[in-house]
């Protein structure tokens, strides 16, 4: 289970390899993608808070990037924080997230890539559940895909 001393330490070291890599260029990722999703996965961008039904959504399944594909985070990790965008306690694997440091716009915070397509997703946060290793995975809705499970 990954804590918050760890997730500082891999954004100051590195992250560990991830399962593949998709290497799109600009031009490829602007066709594939919708506008809106385009504009936060790779241009860092974040959707109003509660603009999205996801925040509420709780049914058995698994969160993929909305780019790649990759599966990020299983619903069994998802909670209601009341911030407004979803959020997560954990990834579903320990490589398929990766963290840099962010210091735009006045604050010091940790954000959150895809470690397959480097697609932004959102940041991350020492104050989720504790039962839960005390992280806050704050994701925009628009970087996931819900996948449904039976």
């Amino acid at each position: 289970m990954l804590n918050w001393p760890e997730i500082l330490r891999r954004a100051q070291k590195g992250n560990p390899s991830p399962p593949r890599r998709d290497e799109r260029s600009e031009e490829e990722w602007r066709k594939a993608l919708a506008p809106e999703v385009f504009a936060i996965l790779r241009r860092s961008g974040t959707e109003r808070a509660f603009s999205s039904e996801m925040c509420s959504l709780f049914e058995p399944g698994r969160y993929a990037c909305g780019g790649c594909g990759e599966t990020l985070f299983d619903s069994e990790s998802k909670f209601d924080s009341g911030t407004g965008w979803p959020s997560f306690t954990q990834p579903a694997e320990d490589n398929v997230v990766s963290y840099v440091g962010d210091f735009s716009h006045g604050m010091a915070r940790v954000e959150t890539l895809c470690a397959v397509c480097d697609g932004h997703l959102g940041h991350v946060f020492p104050d989720g559940p504790s039962a839960a290793g005390g992280l806050r995975y704050c994701m925009n809705a628009l970087s996931l895909a819900k996948k449904l499970t039976g």
